[in-house]
């Protein structure tokens, strides 16, 4: 897997990079304080304590900073909602329970980078006026939770956390918390009740965090690349960032290439670059193959195929073409990929991971699979695809949460773009990439093989 390193930015392509989270992952101990301290480490954090709460709100948004973490809303108006004067404790809470499936920037983030994501929470806590942060991180990745506990505890040792923080009188504690491992928790509501030892399933909304977050207080719920991008933009000024990117859309963000890709991995990057600038970089579809379809961030967002090739990865662009920019995990898939397999395990997935909490979900999710296997296996008719979009329409939008529209979306996308491989399946009695079925599957099959 690559990172950014200097090299890489010696040739032609990869000057399209802009290496800033993950300018330093390769350097050996990348994640300790005295590296990110070489590398203007907490010297954001230091601006940020000189100027007013208010006026360090105002500058993150102007700098047009939007959240990393799928819906892309605006840092800054975030951090404004909090109400103040309340008599209230304010609490910052990091989601790191990245779970999607094709989704992996903030862990290797987090593993090879962990002191920007806490000097982002001092500034955040600073702007919101908070004295307690949390991170709840996805609980399987524990070599990532004993380096944050690690950079929490360097940060408590050097002044950064603590009681008046650097003279200012700011106070601040970090929780780390490890979650249990389920994806609903990715849902801010469901983490928060899941924070408070409670099961983790969506709350009904309003009140929303601003207001009554967690333990009832005003919350603010960022995720991890967003709360990281900002010591940069306070250390390097809003103009550097906002000379990145699109208007709508500024600044950098991690694309995380994976899938039938000659050389995967995080390519950082600004908002507006195309799969093919990344795939030019990166070497390409692996050896004889071409591009068949791809997820532009990760497998709840509607698919794309070849023909949008060109499509700017930013908020505007990708949602002027059809699907949501997500957590820009491009998933490519070549011609070799099964589009019925392939919505049939992320079906599969959301609908084990399904809280149960609303009906539309719990139900629309198991039927969606009981039919996505039978047209797999060739045991459908013509007439369940239409059936696969009733259900699916049911479900989107009319769901708790997100997770709902998440599963609708592969079913969307592909009976658009491969309504006539679903056909194949049932008409042909089967998956025409069996290799029983399909000579030219084989060939392919030994083809990667070999």
């Amino acid at each position: 897997m690559m990172t950014l390193a200097a090299e890489i930015n010696n040739s032609s392509p990869e000057k399209l990079l802009s290496p800033v989270l993950s300018a330093f992952w390769d350097q050996p101990d990348s994640w300790t304080l005295e590296t990110y301290e070489r590398h203007e480490g907490y010297q954001g954090l230091r601006r940020a304590l000189a100027m007013s709460p208010d006026a360090l709100i105002a500058y993150v948004k102007e700098s047009g900073l939007r959240g990393r973490g799928g819906a892309g809303f605006p840092t800054g108006m975030k951090w404004q909602f909090i109400p103040q004067g309340d008599g209230k404790p304010h609490y910052l809470v990091v989601n790191a329970d990245e779970s999607e499936p094709g989704t992996c920037k903030d862990i290797p983030l987090l593993f090879a980078n962990p002191h920007s994501l806490i000097e982002g929470m001092i500034i955040a806590c600073y702007a919101i006026r908070s004295e307690h942060a949390f991170i709840y991180l996805r609980g399987e990745v524990v070599p990532v939770l004993r380096r944050l506990h690690e950079a929490v505890r360097e940060a408590y040792a050097s002044g950064y956390l603590g009681r008046n923080i650097l003279g200012s009188g700011l106070n601040l504690d970090i929780t780390v918390h490890a979650g249990a491992g389920a994806y609903i928790c990715g849902e801010e509501t469901a983490l928060l009740d899941s924070l408070e030892g409670r099961r983790g399933q969506p709350r009904l909304r309003p009140p929303f965090p601003a207001v009554a977050g967690l333990y009832a207080c005003p919350t603010v719920v960022n995720n991890v690349e967003s709360i990281a991008s900002v010591p940069a933009i306070l250390n390097r000024g809003k103009e550097w960032f906002t000379s990145m990117g699109s208007e709508k859309s500024p600044g950098f963000t991690l694309y995380s290439l994976s899938g039938h890709v000659t050389s995967p991995g995080q390519y950082e990057a600004p908002l507006g670059i195309t799969l093919r600038q990344l795939l030019d970089m990166s070497g390409g579809m692996r050896a004889g193959h071409r591009l068949k379809f791809w997820t532009p961030g990760g497998s709840s967002t509607p698919m794309f195929t070849d023909e949008h090739l060109d499509v700017p990865l930013d908020y505007e662009g990708v949602g002027a073409a059809g699907s949501m920019l997500g957590t820009k995990a491009l998933q490519c898939f070549d011609e070799t990929t099964c589009v019925v397999r392939a919505v049939t395990r992320w079906t599969e997935f959301y609908a084990h991971e399904s809280c149960g909490k609303c009906t539309p979900c719990r139900e629309g999710t198991y039927w969606l699979v009981q039919l996505l296997r039978d047209i797999e296996a060739g045991r459908g008719k013509l007439s369940d695809l239409d059936k696969l979009n009733d259900i699916a329409d049911n479900i989107n939008g009319k769901s708790f949460c997100a997770l709902g529209d998440g599963a609708a979306s592969p079913i969307f996308s592909s009976l658009k773009y491969f309504r006539d491989e679903y056909e194949q399946h049932i008409t042909g009695r089967g998956c025409p990439f069996d290799p029983a079925k399909s000579t030219a599957w084989a060939d392919n099959h030994k083809e990667v093989t070999a």
